[in-house]
This record gives structure tokens, sequence and C-alpha cells, in this order.
């Protein structure tokens, strides 16, 4: 039974196509995975399919008894309500059964002729076949779950993270026909999403979801649909099969590039000796030319570049807790003292439910809390690259590039060479026809790989991130993945990704929320295996040889210089980075007023010769200032 059918939909901002003429359906029962990255058009089909946004062109179409589940990433509610008072204005076939039943009891109890009868046996069945009996059970099991204890709570009174669950239970109290759902577990810890996991495997649910967390994708849906480069590809499979398959059609439409370029080279040759009178066959051919030309403008899909920027030199002492406390009125955080000594190259999970005080560890690491008792004690080397919950704060009137230079220039790598601001960008998937653009045309994912990419430009030895994989897309991801596995400094991560976390962590540290902090020896699934086997029994110690600790802080990075231009090249290319934008201005006012001059044909014949010199002009200078780019 088709729930959902999505046929030919395209939509731009603009120059900015988003995708074009996807077409692909859901249905009942079926559970299916949209992964693309930031800036492709993720929220914004979502919010077509709400209806928020309207389509340039194509057609959604709902079955008509379909009821749907919205899980936006941005919520809004009545903030007056309390989420009881959410709970009961409820508009779903539960809470339309028990109130008609309700009222043809309450009818009964005063005269009972044949029209009450009639009303309540109707009243019976709607109560049976909406299965609106365990309602009330299932809404106290649902808030149990994501730890929703007071429901006399006002929603303006409660976090960002308590709200996100709150919008959550609301969406799985309904049990709506079709659930679509814009990353649904972040803010949630590690054993909620797992409740969550087994509550969406139920057969009857038909799911649609953006998530970033691989585990969670596998365990719940059987299909992944990809917008890539504006087209939709389908993958029917788990997320193992999905990035095979993916690779296999990424060669495959390399080896047609390269075949479509060579062939292009040959044919250029014939166009230009061809002579004026062309026939049919020659026609035929020069037709055949312009597809071949089409296909071999086409860009190569290219690996993925290693990033390995240099961190800081990182002396003997690192960073040393020794017997420290911390807590709060009406809140034990760490009555136990911990003691620990951090060693170069080893990268530490922490893990706990929310509220156990993670971010607070972070913060007395780093020495912006202090502890009640106890010592916390920095080596003088030690630059920290926090990676925080808030996120940056960006100056929306800046341009990308901008943002980026008022950190640094140049950023050196750790195999010697050195990277500038642009191609650091670049790398972290923001092409040169985005850089010059304004801070506020970011998506919120993409504004969160940016923050990732200030925090690393500053070469810290010590990273700290707090749920760094929130609304970051999966290439992303695995880029930052391969930047971790490779990073010579320490690296202390909180995450409820356990793909993430797990690919990652030599050790892990535990916050159960009794005060204390266990070091397990293990990624958080080797703990979690662990300790279904182990439950009464205390965490083996981690213990660790001196003269290894001593080995290791014997390390040293070499200092290279980043290499330099001439005077020449250096004028031509911040002529350059001038000119560019105004172009870019240029051509976005063009474009507007094309789209208003479309009744004056001699205007718009002006108007389209206007934008073809300016584009080509942009594309050169474009090209030269990347060729530069390539010389640093």
């Amino acid at each position: 039974m088709n729930l959902l059918s999505i046929n030919n939909l395209s939509k731009a901002y603009g120059a900015k196509v988003l995708f074009k003429k996807i077409s692909f359906g859901i249905n009942y029962g079926d559970k299916v995975a949209l992964v693309a990255k930031n800036g492709s058009g993720k929220s914004t089909l979502f919010k077509i399919l709400k209806g928020i946004e309207i389509a340039d062109e194509g057609d959604v179409v709902f079955r008509r008894d379909t009821t749907i589940g919205f899980l936006d990433q941005n919520f809004s509610f009545d903030e007056t309500l309390t989420i009881q008072q959410l709970i009961d204005t409820a508009d779903n076939k539960f809470v339309k059964a028990i109130r008609e039943y309700d009222a043809a009891i309450k009818q009964s109890e005063t005269s009972m002729d044949d029209a009450t009868a009639n009303r309540l046996e109707e009243a019976l069945n709607q109560m049976n076949l909406s299965d609106a009996w365990d309602y009330e059970k299932n809404i106290a099991e649902i808030l149990t779950r994501l730890e929703i204890s007071d429901a006399t709570q006002v929603v303006k009174t409660l976090s960002g993270g308590q709200k996100k669950r709150v919008a959550l239970a609301l969406t799985l109290i309904n049990k709506p026909t079709l659930i679509i759902m814009d990353e649904p577990t972040n803010h949630l810890d590690i054993d909620m999403i797992e409740w969550l996991e087994n509550y969406l495997q139920d057969g009857s649910l038909s799911i649609l979801l953006v998530t970033h967390d691989r585990y969670f994708l596998d365990e719940v849906c059987d299909r992944i649909i990809e917008i890539d480069d504006t087209e939709l590809f389908e993958y029917k499979g788990n997320f193992d099969y999905y990035i095979e398959k993916k690779a296999e059609r990424e060669q495959i439409r390399n080896a047609e590039v390269d075949k479509a370029r060579n062939l292009y080279r040959r044919e250029v040759v014939w166009v230009r000796k061809m002579p004026k009178a062309r026939t049919v066959k020659s026609k035929s051919r020069v037709d055949a030319f312009y597809e071949i030309e089409q296909k071999a403008k086409q860009k190569r899909i290219e690996k993925k570049v290693e990033l390995t920027v240099k961190m800081e030199r990182m002396g003997s002492k690192i960073v040393e807790l020794h017997k420290i406390t911390k807590n709060y009125p009406n809140k034990t955080i760490l009555s136990e003292p911990f003691t620990y000594t951090f060693i170069p190259g080893e990268k530490i999970g922490v893990v706990g439910k929310n509220g156990v005080g993670k971010t607070t560890l972070l913060n007395i690491i780093q020495g912006k809390e202090q502890v009640d008792g106890g010592k916390v004690q920095l080596g003088d080397t030690i630059v920290f690259g926090y990676y925080s919950q808030g996120g940056l704060i960006i100056n929306n009137d800046k341009r990308i590039i901008e943002i980026v230079r008022d950190i640094a220039d140049h950023i050196p790598l750790a195999n010697g060479t050195s990277l500038s601001a642009s191609s650091l960008l670049t790398r972290f998937n923001f092409p040169p026809n985005v850089q010059f653009s304004y801070a506020h045309t970011l998506s919120g994912g993409e504004k969160r790989r940016l923050y990732l990419l200030t925090i690393l430009m500053k070469n810290p030895n010590f990273l700290i991130l707090d749920e760094p994989t929130n609304d970051l897309d999966i290439v992303t991801l695995q880029t930052l993945e391969d930047f971790l596995e490779e990073f010579k400094g320490c690296v202390l991560i909180v995450s409820h990704d356990r793909y993430f976390i797990d690919r990652l962590v030599d050790h892990t540290f535990v916050l159960e929320g009794t005060g204390t902090i266990k070091d397990y020896p293990g990624n958080y699934t080797e703990y979690r295996n662990w300790k279904s086997t182990h439950k009464d029994e205390e965490i083996p110690k981690l213990e660790i040889e001196p003269a290894f600790i001593e080995k290791i802080t014997k390390a040293v990075v070499t200092e290279v210089p980043a290499k330099k231009l001439s005077y020449k090249v250096q004028r031509e290319l911040e002529q350059l980075e001038l000119e560019i934008p105004h172009l870019e201005e240029k051509k976005k006012s063009l474009e507007q007023e094309l789209s208003v001059s479309v009744s004056d044909f001699s205007k718009v014949q002006e108007i389209t010769a206007h934008l073809k010199k300016l584009i080509t002009t942009l594309e050169e200078k474009s090209a030269r200032w990347l060729e530069i780019q390539e010389e640093l």
C-alpha cells in the first residue's frame, strides 16, 4: 500500500539547485533513511512534504487516509502550556475515539434508547479499531522512556533538549501512519536512542528519516535514498551496502566522464574543421558532439582528501586531575575523588545519561569551572580545541572566507606542507563558489561544519568534542573520523553516536549518575557488552606502564614554514578576491532583473547577453583564483 509518492520534484533558490526531478515512494511498513551533504536540500524536502515550502515543479501525493507525524529539527509549541496540556489537546484518532466513548457512556447513564445504544456500540467499535484502550498506557511508557517525569512543567521552562524529547513524545503518542523525522537522535542519550530503535522497528510503522547516526540507521532502516549533486539515488540495504554501492557508482561515473573527455578532444578537432555546409550525417554528429561536451564538462567525483592539520608541540605534562570532586546544590556530579593523568595520543570517550555531569567534566579539565576539592594541573604547552554544543557565534554579514581568514591565512599540516584558508574550506566541502557567500546563507549543518573547521585551524593538541556529530552530515563525519584517527594529541569525546565513539576511542569514562567516574578499557559497545554479563562487578582498572608514558611524551613535531607567493601573484590574488564577490553580486542582480523582465523580449536579450559575458568572466577569474590556491 503506497502512502507517499514524490514525482519529478525540483527545487532551487536562485542559481543554487537543491534537487532536480527526483522521484521516490514510501509504502506501508517501509523504513527509509535520507542522506545527503549539508545544504543539499534534506530539510527543504521535508518542508515541502509538510506544505511549508512549495516545489518549483513536480508532485507530492499522500494517500487520502494517511496520517502524518512530523518531527522537525526546529519545532514550536505554545510555550504557555504544560506538557500535559499539549498531550490533552492532541488531535488524533485515539483522542477522538476516547472522547466519543466518554460522551456515549455519559449519555447512556441518563437514558438508554436505541439511538444511545447505537452510539455506544459505534463508540466501542472505534475504540477497538483504533486500539485506543492502551492509549494512556502508551503515553506513560513513552514519557517514562524519554525521562519526562513531570508533565505539569510549563514548556517555556524546559531546556532545548527537554523540548526535543517532548516533541518526540508527541509524535510517537499520536501513532501516525507515516512518521517523518529530521535528526531524531539529537539531544537523546544512548539509552534513549536504543529504546527508540526498538520502538521504531515495529513492522506497522512507516518511516522516512534523516539521521547521521549510522548504528541507528542500520537498526531502523532497510532502504537508503541519497540526494547527491541534485540527483536522487536509491540503495536497498544497510549503511555498509550503501557505502559499497556508492563507491561503485562514483567509480563508474568517473570512468564515463574520462571516456567522454577523451572523445570530446577528438570531436572538437572535427567540429572546428567541419565545412559550413552540413549534411544530415554531419548534423547528427554535431548533435552527438554537444551531448558529449555536456558529459565531458561534468566534474569527476574526487576521493576524500585526508586532512592532517598540524598540532602545537606537546610537552611532558598534559593534564593531571588529582582527587577532584564537584557537586552543585541538590545535584551530585562527582562526590568520589577522581584522579587521572592524560598521555599523548589517547582518545577517551565520555558516556552517561543527560544531566550526569559530562559537560561539567569537560569544563573542569579546561579550567572553565573550579573543583570543590582536589587539583587540576595543565601543561604549559597545552592548546585546547573545544567544540561545544553551543556552536560558533557567526557574524552573518561576513563572507565565509572572511570568517576563516580572521583566524589564519595559512594552516600548517602535519606532513610539512600548508593549506590556504580557501583550500581548507574546499576540503571541508565549501567549494570556491560558496566561499564568497555570506554566512547567513548557510544551513544549520553547514554552520556546524564551519565551526569544526575553525576549531581545527587553531592547531590544538588537546581536542575536546561535546556532541560533535549533531547536525553534521555523514561525509563530514567520515572526514572527521579519519582525521581524529591520525591525530597525535589527546582527544576527549562526549557523543551519543555509538558508531563514531566506537571507531575512535581507546577507553571510556563512564558517568552513571552516582557521583563517580569509572574508566573502562574499551569502547562504548564493549562496555555495554561487559556490563550485561558483569552487572555487579567493578570495572577492571586500566594500568599503563610508566615507561610507556615516558616514551610517548618524548615525541617531537617538526615545524615547517608555509610556502610564500611572489609579490606579483599575491597582489593578483588580492585583486581577484575583491573582483569575484563583486561579480557574484552583479550576476545575482542580473538574474533578478531577468526574472522580472520576461515580457520585454529585447530587454531579455540584452540582459541574457550581458549575463553570459559576465559568467564567462567570473569562471575565468575563479579558475585563476583556484590555480593560485593550488600553489599555496
